[in-house]
């Protein structure tokens, strides 16, 4: 028979607790060492713009995501960097979109995920229209300690606006694997 052999060098308690339902329940620890990850403790969060932001043409611009649906761990900053930080290591699935207008002239639109100030990922390209939503998906690695990740976007044209909303222009990201 196997053993359980819990040590530890502060206070507190550990509860193993097994569901009253039939059946057999069982929890597989791999053979590495390191963090073991349940769905409680994956950092994930969902925020967006709530606010219209008139951009340079041309330019490629941080979007302004300042209004957090949720973040599990405090890891989004809403309301300085408008980035995520996470303190836990591994792969993260990232969402972004960007409702955007411009007035005339549209050239291109582009949304664009940045890592620790450099793009890494590049979403829809779109050429003559003056009104569309872009799209960007990807898996990520994060370290959990220095990296964060960013959103940008980049409009021709005159009068180039991204779009505020909570379906319209947002930025998510969720761990979906440690490392």
């Amino acid at each position: 028979m196997a053993s359980i052999n819990i040590a530890g060098d502060t206070s507190g308690s550990i509860s193993l607790t097994v569901p009253s339902v039939a059946g057999t329940n069982t929890v597989t620890i791999p053979a590495n060492s390191g963090v073991v990850m349940v769905s409680g403790n994956m950092p994930a969060f969902s925020a967006y713009s709530n606010n219209t932001q008139n951009v340079s043409s041309n330019v490629l611009t941080k979007i302004a995501i300042n209004t957090k649906v949720f973040d599990t761990n405090t890891n989004f900053d809403a309301t300085t960097n408008y980035r995520f930080t996470p303190t836990v290591a591994g792969y993260y699935q990232v969402n972004g979109a960007l409702n955007f207008s411009v007035s005339s002239g549209q050239s291109a639109a582009t949304i664009v995920v940045y890592k620790n100030g450099s793009a890494v990922n590049y979403g829809n390209y779109v050429t003559g229209s003056y009104a569309a939503i872009l799209n960007i998906s990807l898996i990520l690695y994060l370290n959990g300690s220095t990296d964060y990740i960013e959103i940008y976007g980049q409009l021709g044209g005159t009068g180039p606006q991204f779009i505020a909303g909570s379906n319209a222009t947002y930025f998510q990201a969720a761990m979906i694997r440690g490392s």
